[in-house]
C-alpha cells in the first residue's frame, strides 16, 4: 500500500492566520491553489487550513470585506491532519468520512499537504486494489481471519 508521504506535495504554501482574508485570496489566485495552510504561532500551536470555501461562504456570501477580515476569523483550526506512513486507502477514508478534500502531512513539523488530486494522480489505487478484507487484516495483522491465510 503506498503512503501518504509518497504521493503529498512537498512544496506547501502557508500564511500567517494574521494576514487579511484579501492577502489569503491574492496568494492562492497567484499561485493557482484552492487553499492554504495557516502557519502556527507556536510550537504547540496546532495547524489551520483557509480554502476557497471558507472565503466564500464566510466572506463573500455575506458582503464583507476582504481587505478588513483576518484569516484567522474565518479558518479551519485545529485542522486533521495526516501522519506520512498513513496508507492512501486509509487517507481517502479519513477524507471520505470527514468530508475533507485535502489535510497537511505533519510528523514533528509540516511536511507536505495531500489532496483528493493527489490520491487520484499519483497512487496507485486503479492498477493495485485492495480488498476489504485485505485492508482488514493489514489493519488487524493479529485476527484470527488474518492469520489463517498467512503463507
Amino acid at each position: 500500500m503506498m503512503k501518504a508521504e509518497e504521493i503529498m506535495t512537498k512544496e506547501v504554501v502557508t500564511i500567517s492566520g494574521s494576514a487579511t482574508v484579501a492577502e489569503a485570496v491574492k496568494l492562492m489566485k497567484d499561485k493557482k491553489l484552492r487553499a492554504l495552510v495557516v502557519e502556527t504561532r507556536t510550537e504547540d500551536d496546532p495547524y489551520g487550513m483557509v480554502s476557497e470555501t471558507d472565503i466564500i461562504h464566510k466572506v463573500a456570501a455575506y458582503g464583507k470585506d476582504p481587505k478588513q477580515m483576518r484569516v484567522y476569523e474565518i479558518m479551519t483550526k485545529p485542522c486533521i491532519v495526516v501522519n506520512p506512513e498513513l496508507g492512501v486507502e486509509y487517507v481517502a477514508r479519513l477524507f471520505a468520512n470527514t468530508r475533507i478534500s485535502r489535510a497537511p502531512v505533519i510528523k514533528g513539523g509540516l511536511l507536505g499537504i495531500i489532496s483528493v488530486s493527489d490520491i487520484l494522480r499519483k497512487s496507485d489505487f486503479v492498477e493495485k486494489p485492495k480488498s476489504n478484507f485485505e485492508l482488514y487484516c493489514e489493519e488487524f495483522p493479529n485476527a484470527p481471519e488474518a492469520r489463517i491465510y498467512e503463507d
